[in-house]
């Protein structure tokens, strides 16, 4: 979320719960078991 909410001060992300370990994602309007199985694949190639 630093990317998505830069204009924030940390402190202002920490009062928020926001920590930087948070990852947004943006979902259109893809079937759910696509957006699932994208993801799953993303997090088991990031855990290399």
């Amino acid at each position: 979320a630093v990317m998505s909410h830069a204009q924030m001060t940390q402190e202002e992300r920490d009062a928020l719960g926001m920590s930087e370990k948070l990852i947004r994602i943006s979902c259109g309007l893809e079937n759910a078991k696509d957006l699932i199985a994208d993801l799953e694949q993303a997090l088991a190639a990031s855990q290399c």
